[in-house]
Protein backbone atom coordinates (compact mmCIF):
# COMPACT_ATOMS: atom_id res chain seq x y z
CA UNK A 1 0.00 0.00 0.00
CA UNK A 2 1.52 3.24 -0.96
CA UNK A 3 1.65 6.32 1.68
CA UNK A 4 0.15 9.04 0.55
CA UNK A 5 1.29 12.46 2.06
CA UNK A 6 -0.27 15.72 1.18
CA UNK A 7 0.02 19.43 3.05
CA UNK A 8 -2.46 21.13 4.58
CA UNK A 9 -2.36 23.49 1.69
CA UNK A 10 -3.15 20.77 -0.87
CA UNK A 11 -5.91 19.22 1.66
CA UNK A 12 -7.71 23.17 1.78
CA UNK A 13 -6.98 23.22 -2.33
CA UNK A 14 -9.52 20.03 -2.96
CA UNK A 15 -11.49 20.52 -0.10
CA UNK A 16 -12.29 23.56 -1.89
CA UNK A 17 -12.74 22.42 -5.21
CA UNK A 18 -14.94 19.21 -4.09
CA UNK A 19 -17.52 21.85 -2.28
CA UNK A 20 -17.36 24.20 -5.11
CA UNK A 21 -18.11 21.40 -7.27
CA UNK A 22 -21.33 19.88 -5.48
CA UNK A 23 -22.18 23.70 -5.03
CA UNK A 24 -22.26 23.83 -8.97
CA UNK A 25 -24.19 20.10 -9.73
CA UNK A 26 -26.36 20.42 -6.76
CA UNK A 27 -27.95 23.89 -6.92
CA UNK A 28 -31.15 22.52 -5.45
CA UNK A 29 -29.06 22.43 -1.69
CA UNK A 30 -27.93 25.66 -1.97
CA UNK A 31 -31.89 26.99 -2.63
CA UNK A 32 -33.11 24.41 0.20
CA UNK A 33 -30.57 25.94 2.52
CA UNK A 34 -31.10 29.12 1.83
CA UNK A 35 -35.13 28.39 1.81
CA UNK A 36 -34.46 26.70 5.29
CA UNK A 37 -32.64 29.83 6.87
CA UNK A 38 -35.36 32.03 5.64
CA UNK A 39 -37.88 30.15 7.55
CA UNK A 40 -36.08 30.19 10.43
CA UNK A 41 -36.08 34.04 10.23
CA UNK A 42 -39.70 34.24 9.48
CA UNK A 43 -40.40 32.59 12.69
CA UNK A 44 -38.38 33.80 15.26
CA UNK A 45 -39.33 36.96 13.86
CA UNK A 46 -43.10 36.10 14.15
CA UNK A 47 -42.22 34.26 17.73
CA UNK A 48 -40.58 38.15 18.79
CA UNK A 49 -43.60 40.08 17.65
CA UNK A 50 -45.64 37.77 19.45
CA UNK A 51 -44.12 37.92 23.27
CA UNK A 52 -44.90 41.72 22.42
CA UNK A 53 -48.69 41.41 21.88
CA UNK A 54 -51.20 40.89 23.84
CA UNK A 55 -52.48 37.04 25.14
CA UNK A 56 -55.42 35.71 23.91
CA UNK A 57 -57.07 32.44 25.54
CA UNK A 58 -56.50 29.19 22.80
CA UNK A 59 -60.33 29.18 22.87
CA UNK A 60 -60.67 32.48 21.51
CA UNK A 61 -57.83 31.31 18.46
CA UNK A 62 -59.39 28.13 18.25
CA UNK A 63 -63.28 29.63 17.30
CA UNK A 64 -61.74 32.16 15.29
CA UNK A 65 -60.10 29.37 12.97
Amino acid sequence: MADISLDETRVKELFKQALLEVLQERKDLIYDVFAEVMEDFALAKAIQEGESTEYVPREEVLQTL
